[in-house]
């Protein structure tokens, strides 16, 4: 069975932006907003990143955070 969920987009996160998932988790941890489509607005318009991509990182980051 392959990834489910969120972590199935990484690889093509990766490979599309260039970037390892750990900065974009980061980037997110680090950002000032809490919520979540704030911060899937934020990633797409400061970081142009497509909806999906932009949601499963907030997601899986933000899942990570409240454990």
């Amino acid at each position: 069975m392959g990834v489910k969920g969120p972590a199935s987009y990484f690889p093509s996160i990766e490979q599309k932006y260039g970037r390892p998932i750990a900065d974009w988790q980061e980037l997110i941890r680090s950002s000032p907003l809490t919520k979540h489509m704030e911060l899937v607005g934020w990633l797409k318009s400061e970081h142009g990143l497509g909806h999906g991509h932009a949601n499963a990182l907030v997601v899986h980051t933000l899942a990570t955070l409240a454990r």
